[in-house]
């Protein structure tokens, strides 16, 4: 089977109602073969998994994308919910998600925020799903520990996020929304070639109306600045505790984030205690769309039919 994106054709968004959300995703495959939710990040959108598709669906996969809150035609229901870019609300997202298309035991993998959510419903309610593919492991917030300074040479890597605590930062991502992407893609991801066309046809997501509010609010929330959601505030509570991630898990990590390596607590062990395989791969912080036979095998790994056609690099 021929990637549809190698030929020019995108299949149709759908949306389904999951939560407080109308959920705009991309849906590829036999709908009848094994499930797998692909989540993307920040400053991102479904086109970093075009590559990862066409494989996974060749292997028999049942593969949904979703548009994470804020991020083209995903919506909120009601006009007063909180425009809450919060680690919680990534992972009730998703399993409302899941719920919604009942979807039955899938494998989930993400990066950056979407990692985050994938790891999140992983720890919390492990029963939804299958195995985890994560890139750069544990990639949950502490929060208490937040206010801690870092190095100066650490913490100049986090000037975009500093930069959106202030109102100034607010307008100039509301000004500057791809020209805000490419900078950081340019500085996460230096080996990257990516094209002006790479970043519009992602960019077109930023313009969800509620992409500047919970982008905002994401990078406000973790450092304590602003108050979460007050529903996601149990869930915010346990996410505190560190909660392990017991299913089958496939840890990225990647050869040259620009971010750096990420500080976690402990050793990939310790945070998934069923760790199927770590591995040390060639990329950026954009991994599925700079290294996708990676990100795909990773994946591959998890199901128990499939096995990859070579070693992950």
């Amino acid at each position: 089977m021929k990637d549809e994106f190698e030929t020019g054709i995108r299949v149709p968004v759908e949306t389904v109602r999951a939560g407080v959300l109308d959920v705009a995703y991309e849906r590829h495959g036999d709908r009848r073969g094994w499930p797998v939710v692909l989540l993307h990040g920040f400053p991102y959108a479904p086109r970093c998994y075009d590559k990862v598709v066409g494989p996974l669906v060749e292997s028999g996969a049942d593969v949904v994308v979703p548009y994470l809150r804020g991020y083209g035609p995903t919506r909120f229901v009601d006009e007063t919910t909180v425009r809450s870019g919060q680690q919680a609300a990534l992972a009730h997202d998703l399993r409302e998600f899941i719920d919604a298309l009942a979807l039955d035991g899938p494998i989930v993998g993400g990066f950056d925020w979407g990692g985050r959510a994938a790891c999140l419903v992983s720890a919390l309610w492990p029963d939804t799903v299958a195995g985890l593919v994560t890139v750069d492991g544990y990639n949950v917030q502490n929060i208490a520990a937040a206010a801690r300074p870092a190095v100066p040479e650490r913490e100049a890597i986090y000037w975009y996020q500093y930069y959106l605590h202030g109102e100034r930062g607010r307008r100039g991502l509301e000004q500057y929304r791809a020209e805000y992407a490419k900078l950081l893609w340019q500085q996460w991801s230096p080996r990257w070639s990516f094209t002006d066309e790479t970043l519009m046809a992602t960019a077109e997501s930023f313009d969800n109306p509620d992409f500047v509010d919970v982008v905002v609010h994401s990078y406000r929330h973790r450092y304590g600045l602003v108050d979460g959601d007050p529903c996601y505030q149990q869930t915010e509570e346990v996410i505190a505790t560190e909660p392990v991630v017991p299913v089958p898990t496939v840890v990225l990590d990647t050869k040259h984030d620009g971010l750096g390596p990420r500080p976690v607590s402990g050793s990939h062990e310790d945070h998934f205690t069923r760790l199927v395989a770590h591995r040390l791969v060639d990329g950026g912080h954009g991994l599925p769309q700079e290294n996708p036979d990676a990100f795909t095998e990773a994946i591959l790994l998890l199901h128990p039919h499939e096995r990859p056609l070579h070693e992950l690099r």
